[in-house]
């Protein structure tokens, strides 16, 4: 007998019959082999497995196929993946079994970037023993879900599963669903659905939690009601998570009610995630009540029940009670932080936002991306590029540069700033260029006024292969509107629906009216606002309304003013516009009839305030401010700036509203 010493010190009677016949005299038995690998693996017994190793290489034995594929999924199940790769390397003619153990090994593993490339290296091997069979293609689907490849990846895998006839296993549709999905290629994933013979409850959640992830939220709630009609499916705990976010993203609180009466009818157990849906559907819609009643019948509660009662209050201004549910939870986690930072910054409450930051830090808790890009909002609102650029080489330290809403948060922080330059930079270096990202730097070009380059990078978004979304419209509409770029903005806004699919908002037919307005075709402005499609709102109207007062139409300007009175009686700045349209025509009674009615109405104009930063800090001031300890000086020099004017030519013009000068 070849081994001196025993291989464990407690065998069974049918382990010892394989070491009998693996080594009996006549030689290696590497079937018995094989099965011993399996035994020891299953019975996690890695030295007693890496002895008969051992034993192999002491007899120069170089596994075949299928003694290796033990050998393999051995070392990768105890983490040991370069052996494994070693064993794989040494088989003399690798079959589709020896592949599928190391790719397993891999996925089990989640090195998902590792299984796609050798997957690449399996379908370079040109072997006519190397066939890719269903388990090789789970790991890949698997890998592909763990990745964020984009869609080019998806499409290549795509067409290998049609051509070599893998369409037909249900697993590996429902994966590519679930990238597409992922991808924001919910057409191509809906493609996929349909075409299916048949559909299991995964493929139906995989559609509907696409749908819900990628905002589509009506064609969601559709697919749930067809769902609904199914004979052969009926929707689970899972289905109803992702519709209820659908819900909560809409704020469809009836369909949500219709859910939760499901939930309650078909006896479905609730758990912690079913929860945390409701109380976000629940608190979304301001039924707090609801809310309340769910969240303290909960007997075991996470982060995310509490970040879904917090953000409801958040987004209803109940910044208090918010606060209150926040400092109910002992154990705080990074995911409750981020929700009460983000509220802060919803609710305009951007110095509380920092020092929020500032106390989560103290307690221990590093920044992420979320963190990040909800406070960056924050640090542009005060226009502070000294502590926007820490923040940035924060991210780069700690490689949150990456994320495409951190990047877009840095370029919108740079761009509110005046660091156009450093906002061109971060874009420069961004590696995914995404849809968000395009418009965050088109908006920065758009906020500056430089509508020649806003439509030069949408052109060149256009043609990387993006299509734009109505945000992105907006953004460079805006910048024509600052331009007055009269010919482009009528190109750009007559494309949205033929050319891209999109019907014209609110918002950008306010931006277009503004083009119009800006460049003084009053008549075209209102003829467009005329033959709307849609209502007009009071954005449209009152960029109708600074455009009269810019031409000085006072009879225009009234018209678009009684019925802004009517749409928004609070807006102040409607009032002091119109005050002002009516002093320069020289009508003082009217002017003062405006402002008469504007105090009736309990208004009245709240002053602007603006920050400079300097060594000593940040400052703010509003207009005649004299609370700096340095007044006099500031107002020396602003009347020498004042004097300087004069001397160029340019006229001063005292408008009656007494917080306001315009330098004409």
């Amino acid at each position: 007998m070849w081994i001196t010493k025993p291989l464990s010190t407690r065998i069974s009677a049918q382990t010892n019959g394989y070491i009998q016949r693996a080594l009996h005299t006549d030689g290696l038995d590497l079937a018995a082999f094989g099965r011993l690998f399996q035994h020891f693996t299953d019975r996690h017994l890695p030295r007693q497995a890496k002895q008969l190793h051992a034993r192999l290489l002491l007899f120069s034995v170089k596994p075949g196929n299928f003694l290796a594929s033990k050998l393999i999924s051995f070392y990768c199940r105890n983490n040991q993946l370069k052996q494994a790769h070693k064993v794989f390397d040494e088989i003399p003619q690798k079959n589709t079994f020896a592949w599928n153990a190391l790719l397993i090994g891999y996925s089990v593993c989640n090195m998902h970037t590792d299984t796609l490339r050798l997957f690449s290296a399996m379908m370079a091997s040109r072997s006519p023993e190397v066939k890719p069979d269903n388990f090789t293609m789970t790991c890949v689907m698997k890998a592909l879900g763990g990745l964020f490849s984009g869609t080019d990846l998806a499409k290549e895998v795509h067409c290998f599963v049609l051509r070599n006839g893998f369409y037909s296993d249900l697993f590996v549709a429902n994966c590519l669903m679930t990238f597409y999905s992922r991808c924001d290629e919910v057409g191509m994933a809906r493609a996929l659905f349909d075409r299916l013979p048949e559909r299991d409850i995964v493929s139906w959640n995989s559609m509907i939690g696409g749908y819900s992830q990628a905002g589509c939220y009506g064609e969601c709630k559709e697919l749930y009601r067809e769902m609904l009609e199914s004979v052969k499916v009926r929707p689970d705990d899972v289905t109803a998570v992702s519709v209820l976010q659908a819900c909560v993203q809409s704020s469809d609180l009836e369909f949500g009610m219709e859910v939760h009466r499901f939930l309650n009818e078909s006896l479905i157990e609730m758990d912690v995630k079913l929860y945390n849906a409701l109380i976000g559907l629940y608190a979304r819609c301001g039924k707090f009540d609801c809310a309340r009643e769910l969240f303290d019948g909960m007997s075991e509660k996470d982060e995310v029940t509490y970040g879904s009662l917090v953000s409801g209050y958040m987004f209803h201004g109940f910044v208090d009670k918010a606060m209150d549910v926040f400092r109910e939870r002992t154990n705080q986690s990074l995911s409750t932080w981020n929700a009460m930072i983000s509220g802060m910054v919803q609710n305009n409450r951007h110095e509380s936002a920092i020092d929020l930051v500032g106390e989560m830090q103290a307690c221990g808790f590093k920044p992420n991306t979320v963190t990040l890009s909800s406070v960056l909002p924050a640090i542009s609102y005060f226009s502070n590029l000294k502590v926007g650029k820490e923040i940035h080489a924060y991210t780069v330290r700690n490689n949150f540069d990456w994320n495409i809403y951190v990047a877009t948060a840095v370029i919108d922080t740079y761009a509110k700033s005046g660091f156009l330059s450093g906002a061109q930079q971060v874009f420069d270096q961004s590696k995914y260029k995404s849809l968000v990202i395009w418009t965050a730097i088109i908006s920065a070009y758009a906020a500056h006024g430089d509508a020649n380059v806003s439509i030069g990078l949408f052109n060149k978004m256009i043609g990387s292969g993006i299509q734009p979304d109505g945000v992105t419209f907006t953004a460079v509409l805006t910048a024509c509107s600052h331009s007055g770029v009269v010919d482009k903005a009528w190109k750009i806004f007559k494309a949205m629906f033929p050319v891209y699919g999109i019907h014209p908002s609110v918002e950008h037919y306010a931006c277009m009216v503004g083009v119009l307005s800006r460049a003084g075709r009053l008549t075209e402005a209102a003829e467009l606002i005329q033959n709307m499609s849609i209502e007009p709102s009071a954005k449209v109207c009152g960029a109708l309304l600074n455009g009269a007062s810019v031409a000085r139409d006072v009879e225009l300007g009234k018209f678009v003013f009684d019925r802004l009175f009517q749409m928004e009686p609070e807006n102040t700045g409607n009032y002091v516009i119109m005050a002002n349209l009516y002093s320069q025509a020289g009508r003082w009674e009217e002017a003062d009839k405006v402002r008469k009615r504007m105090k009736e109405v309990g208004l009245q104009k709240i002053p602007g305030i603006s920050w400079i930063e300097t060594s000593d800090g940040l400052h703010s001031f509003i207009a005649r401010d004299a609370s700096n300890e340095r007044t006099e000086a500031i107002y020396e020099i602003l009347e020498g700036l004042l004097g300087l004017m004069k001397e160029k030519g340019y006229v001063l013009q005292e408008e009656l509203d007494e917080e306001s000068v315009n330098v004409g």
